[in-house]
């Protein structure tokens, strides 16, 4: 008997009526032979409504973050609930789980916590009877506080369950068939991916693709867990997200993101000096604020500009860090501009061919599209643009590479 890992979106249990098609298929799996953990997120809106009421109660318009974990989590334990509700009525045993109940153990950082451990073994043992329906994007601390994951967090609890409970696959279901080589709302011709690399879905999903989590993917690649993204509407096959030498062959360029949720930070005229990069950078790590591309000016006259990127939600607390922070290092102002967008292309096939950035520069620039910042790894090279390109960027990019 193998054991199946399956999580469940917020448009796949939206509403009562979609919730009892989660419970149909799940009966399924089940019937099948297979023993079955289901991970749930919270009814679609349902966060962002709870995020709301946070914000609304609290004038500064910032909940204490401890707070607001114990306020969001609530969101999934209506879903775990009303799921292992309809199981049981279909004679299928379940019983659901929040998360520190399922012995998810994470570190302190509320509202982006990170899973230290789950005790799989008891997990294990509870699914060989019922079906266990465990609250994602949650877990606990070292002192039973309630903690959150961060935005698809629920992704990350399915795919650390299924490493801790070794589970045969974790399949994630959602609104969508699959990963695709761009978004079809913006190319037509986007086309579904049968296999991706752990490496190239890391990338995409990093750069604005919204099929899965990035943490989640990290996961999967960690140990090994087969993702496999597959509709919660139809029994369609999905993509499954696997290593690369399982790929029977690679293309040069596998996909094409755009990022809108990235914001570029820029620090004038700051002193030019050794260890004030380090300072900056530093204070920025300490408050979890990942930062994307990095930029320095030459100096002049022992001056210089820093600029980098950060995501939407980490924006605010970038700025408060560097205005905390301009006096010390005689910053003449730090300037927020979310007008831009960052579009990448990804494929593990870029690593043996020559050429692939300054053409993806040349399609760019016979679109009167300025690059104003540029990233690259072995496998993927992303773009900063102005906003109002970015679809226009996204088709160029995917009909000079894909097709």
């Amino acid at each position: 008997m193998s054991l199946v890992v399956q999580k469940f979106g917020g448009t796949s249990v939206g509403s009562l009526e979609r919730i009892q098609n989660v419970a149909r298929r799940v009966k399924k799996t089940r019937e099948a032979g297979h023993s079955v953990i289901v991970v749930v997120s919270a009814m679609s809106g349902e966060t962002d409504r709870l995020i709301g009421l946070g914000k609304s109660i609290a004038e500064s318009r910032r909940p204490r973050a401890r707070e607001l974990d114990v306020l969001v989590a609530s969101g999934e334990q209506v879903s775990a609930a009303l799921l292992a509700i309809a199981l049981n009525d279909m004679g299928v045993p379940a019983r659901s789980m929040l998360g520190f109940q399922a012995k998810i153990r994470t570190d302190e950082a509320h509202t982006k916590a990170r899973i230290k451990s789950i005790d799989g073994e008891a997990l294990r043992k509870a699914a060989e009877d019922e079906v266990i329906v465990v609250a994602g994007f949650q877990g606990a601390d070292e002192r039973g506080n309630i903690t959150t994951l961060g935005r698809g967090g629920s992704d990350t609890s399915a795919v650390a369950v299924a490493a801790a409970v070794k589970a045969d696959v974790c399949e994630i279901y959602t609104d969508v068939d699959g990963v695709y080589t761009t978004d079809p709302n913006v190319v037509p011709t986007a086309r579904k991916i049968d296999r991706i690399s752990y490496e190239e879905m890391l990338e995409l999903a990093s750069l604005g693709a919204k099929v899965l989590q990035i943490r989640s993917v990290g996961l999967g690649m960690k140990y090994g867990i087969p993702i496999h993204v597959r509709s919660s509407f139809s029994d369609a096959e999905g993509t499954v997200v696997t290593r690369e030498d399982e790929l029977l062959e690679s293309v040069v360029v596998a996909g094409v993101a755009a990022d809108k949720k990235t914001v570029k930070v820029t620090m004038r005229h700051l002193k030019d000096r050794p260890g004030v990069v380090a300072k900056v950078f530093g204070a920025l790590a300490e408050a979890n604020v990942v930062v994307d591309m990095i930029i320095q000016n030459v100096s002049l006259e022992g001056h210089t500009d820093l600029t980098f990127t950060v995501s939407s939600e980490d924006a605010d607390r970038a700025r408060d860090i560097a205005n905390a922070l301009a006096a010390e290092l005689e910053v003449a102002d730090v300037i927020l501009d979310d007008d831009v967008v960052k579009v990448s292309i990804v494929g593990v096939g870029m690593r043996n061919h020559a050429g692939i950035a300054a053409r993806m520069f040349q399609l760019l620039a016979d679109e009167g599209i300025n690059i104003e910042a540029i990233s690259t790894s072995e496998i993927k090279t992303s773009c900063l643009i102005r906003a109002k390109y970015a679809e226009l960027a996204v088709r160029v990019l995917h009909e000079g590479f894909i097709g």
